[in-house]
């Protein structure tokens, strides 16, 4: 199955690192802080949250993303959605950031490259629905 639309989420987000795990729990609670994810290795502490939820602990910050959600849910044997909409925006020359939860899979673009992103999925069948 093919992806066939996205709706980009309102604001403005930041991809973050943290000293530790801390310091991303404290978004937990916070309003306006969501939708939040927090990813935890033996290597490094990521979060991905709106612009202005992020951490003053933060070690660095890239700033300026918008985040788009494939609506509904999609089912794990599903293959290839994320790879469909990566090659096109790949072949674009749209930089990907991507975030998967239980039930679906978001990606993040540089909000400067929201235009180009809905161009060339919109050439692919794929409709981008911006926040009203």
């Amino acid at each position: 199955m093919e992806a066939t639309e996205l709706e980009v989420l309102p604001g403005r987000f930041s991809i973050v690192k943290l000293p530790s795990v801390a310091h991303g729990a404290i978004l937990i609670g916070q309003p306006g802080a969501h939708p939040a994810f927090l990813a935890v290795t033996d290597k490094e502490i990521s979060l991905v949250c709106p612009s202005a939820a992020v951490p003053r602990t933060a070690v660095a910050r890239d700033d300026g993303w918008a985040l788009m959600r494939l609506p509904g849910q999609w089912d794990f044997r599903l293959v290839g959605v994320l790879s469909g909409l990566t090659t096109t925006l790949a072949e674009a020359g749209v930089s990907v950031f991507t975030v998967s939860t239980f039930d679906t899979d978001y990606l993040l673009v540089k909000a400067v490259n929201l235009e180009r992103t809905a161009r060339a999925l919109s050439q692919e069948g794929v409709a981008v629905h911006l926040p009203a």
